[in-house]
């Protein structure tokens, strides 16, 4: 897929992308240049560990969506491509 970088510099990325990869406006990515390839990702989401009844739980910084059957089933599926 080819798209246009504008007189600012940005590039958009196209709705399908964003919501195959959960990306929504305000969110923040990754991007890095290795070997003249520019490579953007989702963030990892930053976690701290608390310790509960005695056990560390790692718990995001921000809120994440439910993790559902469906979206289990549809990362599942990507994997196996």
């Amino acid at each position: 897929m080819q798209i246009t970088i504008d007189a600012a510099g940005r590039v958009v990325i196209p709705k399908s992308m964003r919501d195959s990869l959960g990306l929504t406006g305000g969110g923040t990515i990754e991007i890095r240049e290795r070997e003249g390839v520019i490579e953007i990702e989702p963030a990892a989401t930053t976690m701290r560990l608390e310790e509960r009844n005695g056990h560390l739980v790692a718990v995001p910084e921000r809120e994440l969506p439910p993790l559902t059957d469906d979206l289990v089933r549809a990362t599942l599926e990507k994997t196996r491509r």
